[in-house]
C-alpha cells in the first residue's frame, strides 16, 4: 500500500473500533427511561441494522469508496421500486389483473399480479364490467386500467396502493423470520420476482429503470456490471400489444441504454455493462435447449452484450449440474458451430450442505470450466476444492446479505467469507438482489459496510482487495481461456482493457484515501 492508503486503513480501523463501542451498543450513559429492549451488537442481522448503519461514519466512508465492478446482480432485482410504481401509475394504457379477487390479507400478499399494455380496451367478460379487483365477485384474469384500480384501493386509495404494490416487490418485512426456513423465504422471493417481471418488461418502463439503475450504481462507485437475467419473459416494445419472441428488441434497448448512459455527463467514467444469460435450472432439457438457441442467436447479433451463461433458481430444489451435463455439452457444441464463445459463470454452493447432491454442484462447476462461482457458500468445507479454485483462478462472487436474508446464514458473523479470505481464495463482494431483498438503495455500500463492521479480518485493505478482484475477474470484453487467465495473472501490469481499468481504479482509490485522511484524520488520535 501507499503511505496514504496505509494511513487511511489505520483511520478506518480506528473509527470501526469506536463505532463498535459507541454505536452497536445501548447508550448506558444516557437517560435510562429512554432505553428500549432493542438488542444491538456488531454484525447483527442486516434488516435490524440497516437504518442505524446508514447513519454511521463508516457508512459515509464506504459510500465514497470506489468499488470496481459488480459481478453478481440480477437485473430485475435492482430496480428502483419508487420509480417502478410511478411509471405503472402514470404511463397510458397500462392494465392490471390478478388470478383472483384481492379481498383478504392472504390474497393481497400472495395472489399473482399481472400488468400489461393494451392499445385498445381489452375484452372483458360481461359479468366483470362493474366488479372491482378488490371485490369478491371479481372475474379472475380480467384486466382494468391500473389507475382506476389504484383509486379504488380500499386501504388508502392511490397512496395506499403504491405502498402495497411496493411491499409486493420486496422481502423487507419478511427478512428476519429465519425460523420459517429456506423454502418459505424462496416462495415469497419468487412472488416478488413475478410482480416485478410483470411490470418491468414494457419498453418505456424498462428504459427508464435502466437509466436510474445505472446512475445509482455509478454514484455508488461501481464502474462496470455483469448483469444476470433469466431470459424467459414477454417483452413488449413501446405501444405494441404483441411481445417480441426473439428478444432482439429487448437487447436493443438494453445496449442502447448502456451507451446512452456512458455518453451522458452522469455516466462519465462508467465502463459499461454486459449480460450473463441465465436459464432456470428447474426446466426440462428441451426447454433449456430452446432457450440456449435464443442465447446463441442474440450473441451472434449483439456480441458485445452477452458475456456468459448460467443456470439459476433455488439450487437444492432444481436440477444439479451433473444432471444438466448433456444439454450443457450440447450448448458448447452449438456455440462452436455458430462461431461464438459463451463461457460458464455458474451458481454453485448456494446452500449449507456438506456432501449432498446440491453440494456436488461445486465439483461440477469446476469440472465444467466455470470462470467464477456464484455464492460458493459451502466451499469452505472442501479443502481440495479450495485448492482447485485457487489453482484454476476461479473467483467467488460473495453475496453476504443475500445469504443471510435467504436464511442460509444467521448474520455476517456466521458467514464463511473469513474462512475463504484466510485460505487466499479470490473473492469479490456482490449484492445479488438489493431492492427485492429490502436494501432500500442500489449499489454495494450495504454489503461492503456489513462486512467491514461485522468481520475482524477484512478492514479497508480487505475491501480494496476485493474491489480490485472484481475488475480482474470482470467480463469487460470477450476473451479466450488463455487470455482470461493471462489478464488475471498480470493484473495492473497487463496491457489490455482490464489493466487500464485497474489503473483507473488505483487512481480513484488513492484519491479516496487522501479524502479519508483529510476528512477524518483529525478525529483519530495516536492512541486509537
Amino acid at each position: 500500500m501507499s503511505p496514504s492508503a496505509a494511513e487511511a486503513c489505520r483511520i478506518v480501523s480506528a473509527i470501526r473500533r469506536r463505532e463498535l463501542r459507541e454505536v452497536w451498543t445501548k447508550d448506558l450513559e444516557g437517560d435510562l427511561t429512554r432505553q428500549t429492549d432493542e438488542t444491538l451488537y456488531p454484525g447483527m442481522m442486516f434488516q435490524l441494522a440497516r437504518e442505524r448503519m446508514e447513519k454511521t461514519k463508516l457508512w459515509k466512508i464506504v459510500r465514497k469508496m470506489p468499488k470496481g465492478a459488480l459481478l453478481h446482480g440480477h437485473l430485475e432485482a435492482m430496480i428502483d421500486l419508487d420509480l417502478l410504481c410511478d411509471l405503472v401509475l402514470t404511463l397510458p394504457n397500462l392494465y392490471m389483473s390478478s388470478t383472483g379477487p384481492l379481498v383478504t390479507a392472504y390474497d393481497l400478499e400472495t395472489n399473482p399480479l399481472y400488468f400489461q399494455y393494451f392499445s385498445t380496451v381489452p375484452p372483458q367478460p360481461s359479468e366483470a364490467s362493474n366488479i372491482s379487483l378488490w371485490q369478491a365477485g371479481y372475474v379472475p384474469s380480467s384486466f382494468s386500467p391500473v389507475k382506476q384500480i389504484a383509486e379504488a384501493f380500499p386501504n388508502g386509495g392511490i397512496a395506499g396502493f403504491r405502498s402495497w404494490l411496493k411491499s409486493r416487490c420486496t422481502l423487507a418485512n419478511k427478512a428476519t423470520a429465519h425460523h420459517r426456513g429456506v423454502d418459505d423465504i424462496w416462495i415469497q422471493f419468487q412472488r416478488t420476482f413475478q410482480v416485478v417481471d410483470s411490470i418491468l418488461y414494457y419498453e418505456p418502463i424498462f428504459r427508464a429503470c435502466m437509466q436510474r439503475m445505472l446512475r445509482e450504481l455509478h454514484d455508488d462507485g461501481i464502474r462496470y456490471v455483469d448483469f444476470r437475467l433469466v431470459i424467459d419473459f414477454p417483452y413488449r416494445r413501446d405501444r405494441h400489444d404483441e411481445p417480441d419472441s426473439r428478444y432482439e428488441a429487448f437487447f436493443q434497448a438494453f445496449g442502447g441504454e448502456i451507451e446512452k448512459f456512458k455518453s451522458s455527463p452522469e455516466g462519465d467514467g462508467f465502463h459499461g455493462a454486459r449480460m450473463i444469460w441465465s436459464t432456470l435450472r428447474t426446466l426440462s432439457n428441451r426447454r433449456i435447449a430452446e432457450n440456449m438457441k435464443h442465447c446463441i442467436a442474440i450473441k451472434q447479433k449483439f456480441p458485445n452484450l452477452i458475456a456468459g451463461y448460467d443456470v439459476v433458481g433455488q439450487e437444492e430444489k432444481g436440477r444439479p449440474l451433473a444432471d444438466l451435463v448433456p444439454v450443457l455439452f450440447w450448448f458448447k457444441k452449438k456455440c462452436v458451430e455458430a462461431g461464438v464463445d459463451i463461457p460458464f459463470f455458474f451458481h454453485a454452493g448456494e446452500w449449507v450442505g456438506d456432501g449432498d447432491e446440491t453440494d456436488h454442484n461445486l465439483y461440477d462447476a469446476i469440472l465444467l470450466g466455470t470462470r467464477r462461482i456464484g455464492h460458493g457458500l459451502s466451499l469452505h468445507k472442501h479443502p481440495l476444492l479450495i485448492d482447485l479454485v485457487k489453482e484454476k483462478k476461479i473467483l467467488i462472487e460473495c453475496c453476504p446479505i443475500s445469504n443471510e436474508i435467504l436464511r442460509l446464514t444467521s448474520s455476517i458473523m456466521t458467514h464463511p467469507l473469513p474462512a475463504l479470505l484466510a485460505r487466499g481464495v479470490p473473492v469479490a463482494l456482490c449484492n445479488d438482489d438489493p431492492t427485492l431483498l429490502g436494501y432500500g438503495k442500489n449499489g454495494l455500500t450495504h454489503d461492503f459496510c456489513q462486512v467491514l463492521s461485522g468481520l475482524e479480518n477484512v478492514g479497508l485493505a480487505g475491501l480494496a482487495t476485493m474491489a480490485e478482484n472484481s475488475i480482474r475477474w470482470s467480463c469487460l470484453e470477450d476473451q479466450t481461456s488463455s487470455e482470461w487467465l493471462r489478464d488475471i495473472r498480470s493484473g495492473i501490469a497487463g496491457t489490455g482493457v482490464k489493466a487500464a481499468c485497474l489503473k483507473e481504479w488505483h487512481i480513484e482509490f488513492e484519491s479516496f484515501c487522501r479524502w479519508v485522511l483529510f476528512e477524518f484524520g483529525s478525529e483519530v488520535d495516536s492512541e486509537e
